[in-house]
């Protein structure tokens, strides 16, 4: 019963396979290859116009390089208070950027309160030397929290950036268990409501090592080339990114993985929702699950063969854990069987 991480899991047999098939004989070295253009060429469709893509190896790199791409003297980016950019990234996005600054928004369940985000930014009045200016504004999707930003939420963080000429970035490292759970295309979620870069994730869902930087607009990509270059981010052999992205969008591999690691996450849910020792601290409808028990529950799960983390509650939701009760964080994914979740459904009962 394995609920630490979807981090934790393997990759997809089909993605593996398609590794293997790519790693004997010769192909051009740095994204030269066909298979790379491939690739680029399934990027542009799937989001249904041009973009520029640049393969990374990890979460923090694509969203690290997305700040340095835009970055202004002094730059200030918004986010939420607990997102993985600010929260997980040991100060990455600040120190590839040349040192601007990350600054928290507030908002329940993981999402940035657009009120509170026309305050953070009011904080740096244009010309104010001192304060630095505002670079860019960021948003998780999915979020830290599980939960998923509606498409009317979107279009209200992309009105205050345009509003305010911020460039806005979306963190997808679980870019598809969102857009399953709204049952959108890459286009209706992102370019269509103003959303200009994507850190588009891979490795949560189902591949061995694979993310891209993505451009909307191929014109804000001017100095990414180099910006990767110089961040140690260029694979050599970028054809074993390529690989795992060609296999990941065949036949909609990327999606089917999302829908069950997200069915699975229902299906905890369920379980915790009838359950009389536990709650749910807010449903999510993407791939994680943070449930309130008490600590000695907890502990007992986790002598029964249970893996999970117990989690700092988010400051907006620090009230709802009593003083003898815990918050755990349940991921699944595309490697959760059902046996798992009711085993451990099982438990609770």
């Amino acid at each position: 019963m394995i609920f630490t991480s979807d981090n934790w899991a393997g990759a997809h047999p089909a993605i593996a396979a398609s590794l293997s098939a790519h790693s004997t004989g010769f192909a051009p070295a740095y994204g030269a290859s066909e298979l790379d253009r491939k690739v680029e060429a399934k990027f542009n469709e799937i989001f249904g116009r041009e973009v520029a893509v640049f393969f990374v190896g990890t979460g923090t790199a694509a969203n690290s390089l997305a700040l340095s791409a835009i970055m202004k003297p002094g730059g200030v980016s918004f986010c939420h208070r607990e997102a993985h950019v600010v929260a997980d990234e040991c100060g990455a996005p600040e120190f590839f950027s040349h040192g601007s600054r990350l600054v928290p928004v507030d908002g329940a369940e993981g999402k940035m309160d657009p009120a509170s985000l026309e305050r953070e930014i009011a904080r740096f009045p244009q010309g104010f030397v001192h304060a630095g200016q505002p670079m860019a504004i960021t948003l998780t999707q999915a979020t830290e929290a599980g939960t998923v930003y509606t498409v009317e939420e979107i279009r209200a963080i992309s009105a205050i950036a345009k509003a305010h000429g911020l460039p806005l970035h979306m963190d997808g490292a679980r870019f598809a268990n969102a857009l399953v759970a709204l049952d959108l295309t890459p286009a209706q979620m992102t370019h269509e409501l103003g959303v200009d870069i994507v850190s588009f994730g891979g490795t949560k869902n189902g591949c061995w090592c694979a993310e891209a930087l993505v451009f909307l607009d191929p014109g804000m990509a001017t100095e990414a080339p180099y910006i990767r270059k110089r961040a140690a981010q260029l694979f050599s052999k970028s054809r074993f990114i390529a690989a795992q992205f060609d296999a990941y969008f065949e036949n909609g591999l990327w999606l089917d993985t999302a829908r069950h690691a997200n069915a699975m996450a229902a299906r905890l849910q369920a379980a915790i929702e009838t359950s009389s020792q536990a709650r749910l601290a807010w449903k999510s409808p993407a791939n994680e699950t943070f449930p309130i028990v008490p600590k000695s529950l907890a502990k007992e799960l986790s002598a029964k063969g249970a893996l999970f983390y117990e989690w700092s509650p988010p400051r907006s939701a620090a009230h709802l854990v009593g003083a003898d009760e815990t918050m755990l964080r349940l991921v699944t994914s595309f490697a959760t069987t059902q046996d798992q979740v009711d085993r451990f459904s099982e438990l609770l009962a």
